[in-house]
């Protein structure tokens, strides 16, 4: 005679309450061995003890439902692992960037920003490849990631070059409300023969005057940037209307994990001083 086990035994060979037991057999993650037709009283099979105990890692891990019922369900062991590798890449991924963001609140705290040299830059009419589209503030990081990839590949095709840094161009309303249009785009040769193709469309930047200041290293702390620059240009009272612009020295992979990165942070201004002056 196969043995049975109660839920209330079960529950404490697995460490899982009885209330999580009938949740995940609601959820049909862990379904039991058998359920007494008149009672309800739901039992289960010894060999669904090291199920029960994947689970309870899995949630441990804060691994969604969805994704550990397909664990549970995987067909074989490669399925498996690919799907707790998913997971533990993305659980690394949020532990770097909660390393980076508490790295960032301690220099926050014990490092009194200085303010980063800024300089006005006219910047003329510039012909660029570009893909647009609304983005919220939590979609940035995979919008950028994709769009430049994008940009990347349809230039790589063509056989055509950049004539300058990749940027980006950012919206009042994208930091107001937390959507709003954001534009990447990369510089083309004027005569070239590009064209677009999915998202890319060919497009002339305008003419802009920007005072900008230049960004070392991650994203983590580029709002200290934005306010230096913004209360370098409020101060003056030289702010105009216009996008805000961002140029790259990288622009592929993950943005908050580029160490490595420049970032130049552009606002846009009216000339406020000659060429000789500038010089």
């Amino acid at each position: 005679m196969s043995v049975r086990l109660p839920i209330g035994e079960f529950s404490r060979m697995t460490y899982l309450s009885i209330r999580a037991l009938r949740f995940y057999h609601e959820a049909g993650i862990l379904v039991p061995a058998t359920v007494d037709p008149a009672t309800g009283y739901r039992y289960y099979a010894p060999a669904q003890l090291p199920v029960a105990q994947v689970i309870r890692r899995l949630r441990d891990l804060q691994m969604p439902l969805e994704e550990i019922g397909t664990v549970v369900a995987a067909p074989d062991v490669a399925a498996r692992n690919a799907a707790i590798g998913a997971h533990l890449a993305r659980m690394q991924a949020q532990l770097a960037a909660t390393q980076a963001t508490v790295a960032s609140l301690r220099a926050l705290l014990e490092q009194p920003a200085g303010a980063p040299p800024i300089e006005h830059r006219s910047v003329p009419a510039t012909r660029v490849l570009a893909i647009g589209g609304r983005v919220t503030t939590d979609g940035l990081e995979n919008w950028w990631s994709g769009a430049f990839e994008e940009l990347d590949d349809a230039l790589r095709r063509q056989d055509v070059g950049r004539t300058g840094l990749a940027g980006a161009l950012y919206h009042k309303e994208f930091f107001e409300v937390e959507e709003g249009q954001v534009t990447a785009f990369i510089p083309v040769p004027a005569g070239a023969g590009v064209s677009g193709g999915g998202r890319a469309a060919v497009q002339v930047l305008p003419a802009a005057e920007l005072a900008v200041a230049v960004h070392l290293g991650d994203w983590t702390d580029l709002d200290r940037t934005y306010g230096a620059l913004g209360m370098y240009v409020a101060e003056r009272e030289i702010g105009v209307d216009g996008p805000i612009r961002e140029y790259y020295t990288v622009t592929s992979g993950d943005p908050v994990e580029a160490a490595g990165q420049r970032t130049e942070v552009c606002w846009p201004v009216f000339h406020t001083r000659t060429a000789t002056e500038e010089r």
